[in-house]
């Protein structure tokens, strides 16, 4: 019983984390503690994912932190405008996501950090962005593709808790 609840505390913790380097982008990919979240959730037994939930959001964290590592630290650095845009706007998707319907969550989070990456580059932070496509897709896939793993991990891991 106090491991379980010990586990329950650790993964709130860690999934309050993951929604902080969201918004506020440190060295660390917000996918880490979000999966270690989902991860500490399950085994306290207040939520249950099968196995192929665990080894598919696994993967897409090592892609994440992949990613993060091997690109140049230079590269498409975004303000901290567009991490926070992104990054609320992505949870608002999530949350909208959920009220629709729980199989609609991951697409509202992409909606929604679609969105916030539009909204960034309309930004006078932003408007870099949109010079070309490619520069678009750069940005996309660097900043918002992590945003969008991390926030449909905690999305998950809220939907545990409803449903």
């Amino acid at each position: 019983m106090f491991l379980s609840k010990a586990l329950l505390i650790l993964g709130i913790t860690s999934m309050a984390a993951a929604v902080g380097l969201v918004v506020r982008r440190w060295r660390v990919p917000a996918a880490i503690p979000a999966y270690a979240a989902l991860v500490l959730l399950h085994f306290s037994t207040y939520i249950y994912l099968p196995v192929r939930t665990f080894m598919f959001w696994g993967v897409a964290t090592l892609m994440v932190a992949a990613l993060k590592w091997l690109l140049p630290q230079e590269e498409l650095s975004g303000e901290r405008s567009g991490n926070l845009i992104t990054g609320v706007s992505s949870l608002a998707g999530c949350l909208l996501g959920i009220l629709v319907g729980a199989r609609f969550m991951v697409l509202g989070v992409i909606l929604g950090a679609l969105v916030g990456t539009m909204a960034f580059s309309k930004s006078p932070q932003g408007r870099w962005i949109m010079a070309s496509h490619k520069t678009f897709i750069s940005f996309f896939c660097a900043k918002t593709l992590p945003v969008i793993v991390a926030v449909a991990m905690v999305g998950i891991g809220i939907e545990g808790f409803i449903f």
